[in-house]
């Protein structure tokens, strides 16, 4: 077996250079642990960005994994399956959807709302073609294609990679005024993070939700709420919508949609939207294969028979606390709904990477965003126990 250094140095060496991960070789997990090659263990406070809400190689997904790897994997959407019409019916059943998309990563899932809102504008709301605008925000994440990019405000993710696709206006996240101030006769849709994951767990003011809902149905507007990370009972809700008592238009997952065993993403959405798709108009070769069409089932059937998502709620709320009662001058502000927390540092104080590796020393992994903030996302079956072993570690590294 190749050591750490070995493999990174391969890695460098070979692959492109579009992430600067920590340098920590990950071999196995089970649960909320995952060990390096040298066998190693650390507390996974990340879940591959939410991916893994029900834990690394949870056996229940696994298993309906090998089942299905022994009838059928993949038939096209040219065929039918005897799996995607039941993933359907589990889906409609848990969120409400009327009409529902599979498609295959997160940012697929965003590119194929954008299109249908689009479509939908020019065919439903008599808009000119080629003149539809998408409101978004300020400091959004919702992928790296050239489309998703266009309307992102990190430099990083747009320097270089331009002309950019047109028609996207942006506002300050929670700035009800800037939003109603951007919509005009064009506007089709606004799309938003529930909570925005990258910029920091960055939490909407309060009642900031319920206004843009009554503003978009007021004026026409598709309401997109972007799930991918939020969904599936990272913020102690099936959608962290429920959290602001009200319902999108379009509604997209993915990650935890397959218990990370597997890509999977979908748009929940109704007929005047999704309904605008005609045959041959957007598909994937992979989008509703009947392997991740039996993982997501599976993987939607454990965080409900599990109890995953009440247990985000709860212990979600304890770590929070927790966290709060940690005394440092380190800290700015603590905060978080659910298990999607995030510690914010004074830049003048410490930078964010350097307490990311601090923690890995001691067996915590996290990962830092815009320099000041770390998340702590572990997976929804993290324990009591675990996260009060997990507080001493960031206890002993932030006093």
């Amino acid at each position: 077996m190749q050591s750490s250094a070995e493999l990174i140095a391969h890695e460098q060496h070979l692959g492109a250079h579009n992430y600067q991960p920590l340098d920590v070789v990950l071999s196995r997990g089970k649960g909320v642990w995952v060990w390096d090659v040298d066998d190693k263990r650390y507390l996974d406070c990340l879940s591959a960005y939410s991916a893994v809400n029900q834990g690394h190689c949870h056996p229940r997904i696994r298993q309906a994994m090998i089942d299905q790897l022994d009838k059928i994997t993949i038939t096209s959407r040219a065929f039918r399956n005897d799996q995607l019409a039941l993933l359907y019916e589990d889906l409609a059943e848990l969120t409400g959807a009327h009409r529902i998309l599979p498609m295959n990563s997160g940012a697929e899932a965003v590119e194929s709302a954008i299109k249908a809102v689009r479509k939908w504008g020019y065919e439903g709301r008599g808009i000119p073609d080629g003149e539809a605008e998408i409101i978004v925000c300020a400091n959004n994440f919702h992928g790296r294609t050239i489309s998703i990019v266009s309307f992102s405000t990190d430099p990083t993710a747009r320097r270089g990679f331009g002309p950019f696709t047109p028609g996207f206006k942006v506002v300050p996240f929670g700035d009800f005024a800037a939003l109603e101030a951007a919509i005009t006769d064009r506007t089709v849709a606004m799309l938003v993070e529930p909570i925005q994951g990258e910029a920091g767990v960055i939490i909407p003011p309060e009642g900031y939700f319920p206004r843009v809902r009554q503003l978009c149905t007021e004026r026409g507007i598709k309401l997109i709420l972007d799930e991918i990370q939020t969904g599936l009972g990272r913020t102690g809700r099936m959608l962290a919508e429920e959290h602001e008592g009200i319902e999108a238009d379009v509604t997209l997952i993915g990650k935890a949609l397959s218990g990370g065993f597997y890509p999977v993403s979908a748009v929940l959405s109704d007929d005047a939207v999704l309904g605008i798709l005609k045959p041959g108009e957007h598909g994937s070769t992979f989008g509703g294969n009947p392997l991740g069409a039996a993982v997501a089932r599976m993987a939607l059937k454990v965080l409900v028979d599990e109890g995953m998502i009440e247990n985000s709620e709860k212990l979600g709320a304890y770590f929070l606390e927790q966290l709060k009662g940690i005394r440092s001058d380190m800290i700015a502000e603590v905060r978080g709904r659910g298990l999607m927390l995030a510690i914010e540092f004074k830049p003048e104080a410490t930078k964010a990477k350097s307490i990311v590796y601090a923690l890995k020393d001691r067996g915590v992994l996290t990962k830092d965003t815009h320099e000041t903030t770390i998340r702590i996302t572990p997976p929804l079956v993290i324990t009591r126990d675990e996260i009060d072993w997990a507080l001493e570690q960031f206890a002993a590294v932030l006093m």
